[in-house]
């Protein structure tokens, strides 16, 4: 009979064994190889070409934008750019949840599959696990196609957890682009994922968020960060990682699905349905397109996502370039706002006499993420004391009627911040998917288009001016003592504002910690 010390070492050995089995299946994920048949690109002589040809002059630059300020107005042009498409429809995304607006998009995409488009539909992992489900719905058509960009291997319990800590290094490398194209010509770019509460349809908390669409060739570097993600050999089949339970349940889910989105709908906005009445909401929005010059930065997905991330990618780097350009004033509005030392000695490095830096970001009260806001918090006095004006979101500010079309939303709830863009002198307009954060430096893909037009800079510029309003935000300053302040219409305090003892003393203890570039 084994002794205490035998059974003691026996199974600390068993655990062990244990421990290295679900590692061992944690971190066994192997690049794909894929088959790009599914590429189809730009539709000739479609509704999007049309649409071109009548509303862009050709003697200005040869794409136009217009702002989709509200949620409201993201959803429902979203929804027509999916009837109104007749070829293909790529759509990438951080986030697609399975509520009511993720659900009435998927349904639209089966019923444009059901007409011949050809659907691909790339999401990152990291807010998946647990609606593999439904996309396994829309994977099972013959015209969709599903991937899942770095997935964790396993999908769910304990597994789950020990990939997101053994693999560590790979698991971070996220795709937190957002893009959606219809027949390679007509597309938006911005910060909104896929859910309710980026429609402005969520009951308590709506996220003030931004978008820009755009027609014309340009769309089509959209298209081509689409596919560098696409065929990256880190995003896998769906079919690869999950399989239904249920093959005939998931294809008369679809069936259901299309019923479903057929019928009027209960949102704040009223989604167009069928081509014709698409085709005239778009064709509306199209008569106010601004033509300016423009590109479109994107960071490519890493061949390996364990290696080094100590570099910043693409789409920093061009924001580097426009805030060493910057002659006046720079207008940052990042829902996730960082700059650690090494940011802020390359600001003190290119800043010129005169440059003015103010950035809204926001607040404990308002962020969603006590730990994103913990980051912010560790760096906010060096980023007070190296001359940056910052300005925190209040959740009842006065202004959430005017960015969120849901008035008992605002009333009840209230209103975080989403965007991110930043407007240089008034003339540059940078938009896209990437926070002014660490994470977004150096971490995350993201896509951002830069568009040299005074008219939608100032549009951005002026909004986010009136977001730093004191009805609208915290005035966050450093007094004589050098101790922080926030200031608003109705309140000076020395502590962060509206919100209890123990979320301000999470959000202190975990400002301790150097995570700032993971969070």
């Amino acid at each position: 009979m084994p002794s205490k010390l035998q059974t003691s070492i026996i199974k600390s050995l068993g655990l062990w064994l244990l421990f290295g089995l679900l590692a061992g299946c944690a971190s066994a994920l192997k690049p794909v190889k894929h088959d790009p048949a599914l590429a189809k690109g730009l539709a000739p002589d479609s509704f999007f070409t049309e649409q071109a040809e009548k509303h862009l002059s050709a003697d200005l630059p040869d794409t136009g934008f217009l702002l989709l300020n509200t949620g409201r107005d993201a959803f429902t042009v979203r929804a027509a750019l999916i009837e109104s498409a007749s070829r293909s429809i790529d759509a990438q995304y951080y986030i697609w949840n399975d509520d009511t607006s993720g659900r009435y998009l998927a349904g639209r995409l089966v019923a444009a599959a059901e007409r011949g488009v050809t659907v691909r539909l790339l999401l990152d992992d990291i807010n998946v696990a647990g609606n593999e489900s439904l996309f396994a719905v829309l994977n099972g058509h013959p015209n969709i196609r599903v991937r899942i960009f770095n997935p964790a291997r396993s999908r769910s319990g304990v597994g789950r957890f020990l990939s997101l800590i053994l693999d560590f290094d790979r698991i971070n490398r996220r795709m937190h682009n957002k893009t959606f194209v219809a027949d390679g010509y007509a597309g938006i770019a911005g910060g909104r994922n896929i859910g309710d509460e980026y429609f402005d349809a969520h009951h308590t908390l709506n996220f003030r968020d931004r978008d820009v669409m755009a027609l014309g060739p340009l769309v089509g570097e959209m298209t081509d960060n689409f596919e560098a993600y696409w065929n990256s050999q880190w995003s896998y089949p769906l079919e690869k990682i999950y399989q239904p339970q249920n093959p005939e349940l998931a294809a008369s889910t679809r069936s259901r699905l299309i019923n479903e989105t057929a019928q009027a709908q209960a949102f704040k906005a009223t989604p167009p349905q069928g081509h014709e009445t698409a085709d005239a909401l778009l064709e509306a929005r199209f008569a106010d397109l601004i033509q300016a010059p423009a590109k479109l930065v994107y960071d490519v997905p890493p061949e390996d996502p364990s290696g080094p991330a100590d570099s910043p990618k693409q789409t920093a780097q061009a924001l580097y370039r426009l805030v060493a350009e910057a002659e006046s004033q720079i207008l940052v509005e990042s829902a996730y706002f960082v700059l650690a030392d090494e940011q802020l000695e390359n600001l003190r490095e290119v800043v010129k006499p005169g440059l003015s830096v103010l950035a809204i970001t926001n607040s404990l009260a308002s962020n969603d993420l006590v730990s994103n806001h913990s980051a912010y918090a560790r760096w906010r006095e060096e980023m007070l004391q190296n001359g940056i004006e910052l300005y925190e979101l209040r959740p009842d500010a006065r202004a959430c009627k005017i960015w969120v079309g849901n008035e008992a939303a605002c009333e009840n709830g209230a209103v975080s911040l989403h965007s991110k863009a930043v407007v240089f002198d008034r003339d540059t307009l940078f938009i896209g998917s990437l926070n002014v954060n660490l994470r977004s430096i150096y971490l995350n893909g993201e896509t951002v288009l830069i568009i040299q037009s005074p008219e939608l800079a100032k549009a951005v510029g002026d909004d986010i001016r009136h977001s730093m309003t004191p009805e609208n935000s915290w005035h966050v300053t450093l007094d004589d003592s050098g101790d922080l302040t926030w200031q608003s219409s109705d309140q000076q305090v020395d502590h962060e504002p509206d919100v209890g003892f123990w979320r301000r003393a999470k959000s202190r203890f975990l400002s301790w910690l150097p995570l700032e570039k993971y969070l």
